[in-house]
């Protein structure tokens, strides 16, 4: 037979209100008492009903994690910092993928939603759902944390990382070796891709270079990338106007690059330079080991889970705007221009 709570106040010799009240931690009940109740608990097995006990509390203690994919290594490290500090404070977390859709990300929110779950975390959602104010009037009702690049732009609580920093300093390193020739991959249209492109086209222009060459190779953050980046460059790299550098919006699209080059028996570094983004673990097990930009992302993980928490329990209901600083971190795929 199921133990209830019943058997729970019938064994600990006191009344079901005062074991409601000790397991939900919403009245002040007595230590001798309590202990009574943890014993009965433990000697029967109960296990708390999670949907009366939320009913009760008006709260989940769950919170749903919103991200395109989890091939890109990126976001996965994220999530797991944001797991670690959850669980820590008592909650639980469901995570949900968009692939990138517009549409397939309002549909995830809104389930969230309707599960009565405390909080969103979104892990660089669509530019479209903050441009048209999804996300802005959505974090009236609900307490939710947006993590992407830096931008004052929307009114959201943001933790963010600063990739103009990073970007800027990848840009100036390949100038540093000699590279005057940098071409620049990128995905679909996002935030941080936008940002990156905008870096770039000022970065040939204020230098004075006489090469821009931009190539975009679709879906940026799934494992279709890799193979996608390397067909799209592998007749780039077979042409006589290749450049001598390359810098890519992310790791895996390093990746691809690095293939390209391989197949195309175009040696890295010594032929073609390559930079990456993120560091993520791909960065350091791939040959060469990647040179990209670090983001900070354990720190992010856990502040951003942090803050949501303090909005949750009401201690924090200002708009928040928290900005990591990202650095170059210089591996072994960039050489200087022969």
């Amino acid at each position: 037979m199921e133990i209830t709570i019943y058997d729970v106040a019938e064994k600990a010799g006191v009344s079901i209100t005062t074991v409601s009240r000790a397991i939900n931690n919403n009245y002040p009940v007595k230590e001798e008492t309590r202990k009574k109740i943890e014993e009965a608990i433990e000697e029967l097995g109960y296990v708390p009903n999670e949907i009366a006990r939320s009913l009760i509390l008006k709260s989940t203690s769950s919170v749903g994690i919103v991200v395109p994919g989890i091939t890109n290594l990126f976001f996965p490290t994220i999530v797991e910092e944001i797991n670690r500090v959850l669980v820590s404070s008592g909650f639980t977390m469901s995570l949900y993928i968009t692939e990138g859709d517009t549409e397939r990300e309002k549909v995830v929110v809104d389930s969230i939603i309707s599960r009565n779950m405390d909080g969103i975390i979104a892990i660089d959602p669509s530019m479209e759902n903050l441009e048209n104010n999804y996300f802005p009037n959505l974090s009236e009702k609900i307490p939710i944390i947006i993590i992407n690049g830096n931008t004052n732009k929307y009114k959201c609580n943001f933790i963010s990382y600063d990739e103009e920093v990073g970007t800027k300093e990848a840009f100036k390193h390949l100038l540093q070796l000699g590279h005057r020739e940098i071409a620049f991959v990128r995905g679909d249209r996002s935030l941080s891709y936008d940002l990156k492109e905008d870096l770039y086209r000022q970065f040939v222009k204020d230098n004075n270079l006489n090469y821009e060459k931009i190539i975009s190779v679709g879906m940026g953050n799934s494992l279709e990338v890799v193979k996608k980046t390397e067909a799209i460059c592998r007749e780039f790299i077979n042409s006589k106007d290749r450049g001598t550098a390359i810098f890519a919006c992310n790791d895996l699209m390093a990746v691809g690059v690095i293939n390209a080059c391989n197949k195309a028996k175009v040696k890295v570094p010594e032929d073609m330079s390559v930079i990456g983004f993120d560091n993520t673990l791909l960065s350091s097990v791939n040959h060469p080991k990647i040179t990209t930009v670090d983001l900070n992302m354990q720190e992010i993980g856990k502040n951003s889970a942090s803050v949501l928490i303090d909005m949750i329990k009401g201690k924090h209901t200002k708009t928040k705007k928290v900005v990591y600083n990202t650095k170059l971190i210089v591996k072994e795929s960039c050489g200087k221009r022969k």
